[in-house]
Formats: structure tokens, sequence, C-alpha cells
């Protein structure tokens, strides 16, 4: 099953902002926290890949 997203953007002075949110549902299956960081990749014109940094608190789990 996929989660249609409308592309926002947003027209400023300075420039322009692209916003792609994530439904809830995607967000909590991934575990995803406020602030996180990830990472784009453009593997093609249709396809997008992201990719997730490591938190904090998992660094510091693969540390020991």
């Amino acid at each position: 099953m996929g989660y249609p997203t409308k592309v926002q953007l947003i027209s400023r002075k300075k420039g322009k902002q692209w916003y792609v949110n994530f439904p809830n549902a995607l967000a909590q299956a991934m575990d995803f926290v406020k602030g996180e960081t990830v990472e784009w990749s453009i593997l093609s014109t249709t396809c997008l890949q992201m990719k997730r940094r490591l938190r904090q608190t998992q660094r510091r789990k693969n540390l020991r």
C-alpha cells in the first residue's frame, strides 16, 4: 500500500523552498524522532532514495 503525498512549494523573497511531508503512519513505522537528519539521493528522475543517519543514541550503542 502506498501513501500519496503532495509536494509543496513555498516562494519567498530569498528563494524557493520545497517540502515533502511524511504521512504519520510511515514516520511511526520508521520510528523517526523530531529533528532527525536524513540524506536524499537521486537514483533517477522517478526515484529518490532517503538514507537515515545514525542517531546519537545509536552511535553510542554501536561503540560498545
